[in-house]
């Protein structure tokens, strides 16, 4: 896979594909991009599981923290990487460890690693890189586009809006 541009269907059939997310490097600063993400990500209906060996035993958002992705209780769909580009062979390792294996590795933005994606690409994992869920959530459901930015999206066809205060969905 060229993981310089992904098609939209690609991200697409990744978001609605998925229903349990693992983000590793989560943190309960409010501060930080891992703790929008995981609050974005629970407000859309998806299971999210934190992942800080420092925290482990506690809970961000009222979900449990885990030290390990092994430590999760149930499948994981989506292992979303909140660490620098270093760590990204340790998790990728340590996510196909898992029996069943995840869908689906996704780097956030600023994180690439070649050789971790072909290796999870060779194991039937898809894998996405310097991206944010986030965001690619935001700019494919039209969301995005309330604030003013180019979502790259031209349709005529009016949003779909789900219970809540402007919550769109990512299915047609």
């Amino acid at each position: 896979m060229n993981h310089d541009s992904y098609p939209e269907g690609y991200i697409r059939s990744i978001l609605t594909g998925v229903k349990t997310v693992a983000i590793v490097g989560a943190s309960n600063n409010i501060a930080r991009p891992s703790f929008f993400v995981l609050k974005y990500l629970i407000q859309k209906g998806y299971n999210v599981y934190p992942i800080n060996p420092g925290h482990a035993g506690g809970t961000f958002l009222d979900r449990p923290v885990y030290a390990r992705l092994a430590d999760v209780p149930e499948p994981i769909d989506l292992v979303d990487i909140f660490r620098k580009p270093e760590a990204v062979p340790g998790i990728v390792d340590e996510a196909l460890a898992l029996e069943p294996k995840p869908k689906v590795i996704w780097m956030q933005l600023t994180i690439r690693d070649d050789a971790a994606a072909a290796k999870a690409e060779a194991a039937g994992v898809k894998v996405v890189m310097n991206r944010c869920v986030k965001i690619e959530y935001g700019r494919i459901s039209g969301e995005i586009g309330w604030a003013g930015v180019n979502s790259r999206v031209l349709s005529s066809k009016k949003p779909t809006l789900q219970a809540g205060f402007q919550h769109f969905k990512v299915e047609d």
